[in-house]
């Protein structure tokens, strides 16, 4: 058994994926697997995703960061959530909060407590049950309370940062526990001739990098997953027709916002990320609907502050690889497939390939039922995700070419279905393991207009006037609370050590 460990680990590729990778397989195995990281000054990476979800603390405590010195090493801020702008109709917004609606109740789960005190005429709008929402309304922040009873249990948060400075502080870490990094371009591949498995890596400098494994994070250039082993790729675009981006910083010029603001446009949608340092901005817009400097012009015409470099235009396709695994290759991160970052889950997707990788990690042999079972789950992770994404462009009342055709386009079988239960009887069907739960369901299907006829009969076997009352107790609550938190920069201050 000995024999067959996996023993050598080659990584193509550096930027977040292959760094978060290194970093993941060297804490993990320490010693017992090298790791080798090929990637080249040379070549640039797409480095513009700035936005987590909260999923961002499991992958940053499984390598052992320090969260005071993540923050000053990235020059992140905190995130309660995403505001969309103008999604719904120009002139409306709604918050897409982490963490969780009111509090927990027995009997039902809350939002069909709310939906029962809606037709019992309390007029509370969704958002007035969510302390990450009223806290990122007044630049506030706190962190989650273990303690169920506390109405900061409720919260979720993740973290805006520099991309690049987060490569290359895990490149940082990732060296000091081992990882060796060859700088330089792939030249060939060579390959096992009884089984097809790729056996070493050969560099424009002529150096040969042996392996057992291999991991694909060549990003869009996929020079492993599809050059080599030949997976092909899905082409999502008709469900999400956006294949262009163009991204420029600015300078900050009012205290930190804790929420990543998405903005509906004609073509489109322009984030604005805010850091420590500068803030991050991007329209994501479909190529025959606006032209490249239409987009760069209404990019810049809609910052806060001075650009701090020339617009960068990135091109892409929504879509995925089916089998990511195939042989002794993995690909993780854009080689393995793309969806645009409106739910900030570009980073998620790599560390949730890094977390299945590290659960079906294989001997020599790469046995292919655990391929298999990679596959599946990271298929159903895109499959997810993507539905999610579908929503928001789907519903909307913006009269535009692309939304008009969003709005009249065929929607997977999956999603059709969550909608219209949704607007039957309020109810929220998901599967145990999908990345987004309750509550970011609901919040963009309520925040796009889409409203439920009805709730779960069990909330009738509450009293009308108790249940009005307890709902509005909870709003009461978070209220109240609100003014009592910190501003987010005396908290980030205060965390890295910096004057508020």
């Amino acid at each position: 058994m000995e024999s067959r460990r996996i023993r050598r680990v080659v990584i193509l590729g550096g930027g977040t994926a292959g760094w978060m990778t290194a970093g993941a397989l060297s804490h993990s195995f320490g010693a017992a697997v090298t790791v080798t990281l090929l990637e080249s000054e040379e070549i640039g990476t797409v480095g513009v995703g700035e936005a987590t979800i909260p999923t961002i603390h499991w992958f940053n405590s499984l390598v052992g960061l320090d969260e005071a010195d993540f923050l000053r090493a990235t020059k992140a801020t905190f995130k309660l959530g995403i505001a969309f702008v103008d999604w719904r109709a120009p002139g409306h917004r709604y918050f897409h909060p982490f963490g969780h609606y009111g509090a927990a109740l027995p009997g039902v789960a809350f939002h069909h407590r709310w939906l029962k005190a809606a037709t019992n005429g309390l007029a509370l709008p969704l958002g007035a049950l969510s302390l990450a929402e009223r806290l990122a309304d007044e630049n506030r922040f706190a962190r989650p309370s273990g303690d169920a009873r506390s109405i900061l249990s409720s919260l979720g948060y993740a973290y805006h940062f520099d991309a690049g400075l987060y490569a290359a502080y895990l490149r940082r870490v990732s060296e000091t526990r081992g990882v060796t990094r060859v700088e330089g371009r792939l030249n060939t591949v060579e390959r096992h001739p009884d089984t097809g498995f790729v056996s070493a890596l050969t560099t424009s400098r002529g150096e040969r990098l042996e392996g057992d494994l291999f991991i694909d994070c060549s990003g869009f250039r996929a020079l492993l997953i599809d050059d080599v082993v030949g997976e092909p790729f899905e082409d999502w675009s008709h469900w999400l027709p956006c294949d262009r981006a163009v991204a420029v910083p600015c300078a900050r010029v009012a205290p930190t916002t804790p929420y990543t603001r998405s903005t509906a446009r004609a073509a489109g949608w322009q984030w604005r990320i805010p850091l420590q340092h500068r803030i991050g901005n991007g329209y994501v817009y479909a190529s025959d609907q606006c032209s490249d400097d239409a987009a760069i012009a209404t990019l810049l015409a809609n910052l806060d502050g001075e650009p701090l470099a020339e617009p960068r235009l990135l091109r892409f396709k929504a879509g995925m690889r089916r089998r990511p695994w195939r042989d002794n290759v993995v690909a993780i991160g854009l080689s393995s497939g793309f969806l645009e970052p409106l739910e900030s889950t570009s980073i998620h997707l790599i560390q949730s390939g890094i977390a299945k990788l590290l659960t079906l990690f294989p001997d020599r042999d790469c046995d292919p039922a655990l391929a298999s079972r990679f596959n599946t789950t990271f298929a159903r992770d895109m499959d997810g995700i993507k539905d999610f994404l579908i929503l928001h462009y789907h519903a909307t009342g913006r009269e535009e070419p692309l939304w008009r055709h969003c709005r009249a386009m065929s929607l997977p079988d999956g999603l059709r279905e969550r909608i219209a239960q949704y607007r039957r009887s309020g109810r929220l069907i998901l599967d145990p393991d999908e990345l987004f739960r309750e509550a970011s369901w609901l919040a963009v299907l309520d925040g796009q207009g889409i409203k439920a006829q009805g709730y779960n009969p069990l909330a009738d076997a509450i009293d009308p006037a108790a249940n009005r009352a307890q709902v509005q107790q909870i709003a009461d609550v978070i209220a109240r609370a609100v003014p009592t938190l910190p501003m987010h920069d005396a908290v980030l201050a205060q965390m890295i050590g910096t004057p508020s």
